[in-house]
């Protein structure tokens, strides 16, 4: 994930500002593994392989079948 992306990435719940918390970074510093905070509402977003999950809490994922 480019770190661009934080500039335009909201909290889903009460679109306030998200921390970017970096755990690894590739070479170019784009962010592989880490999370966002939404300080407001106490939730953290991850961010794995560098693809962040925005879903709110409650939507943990699709159903399988």
């Amino acid at each position: 994930m480019r770190r661009s992306l934080q500039e335009i990435v909201c909290c889903p719940v009460c679109r306030g500002d998200l921390e970017l918390v970096v755990t690894t970074e590739d070479e170019n510093g784009d962010v592989l593994e880490g999370r966002f905070r939404c300080g407001a509402c106490a939730v953290d977003y991850p961010i794995e392989d560098g693809i962040p999950n925005l879903l709110p809490p409650g939507l943990g994922g699709l159903p399988t079948g």
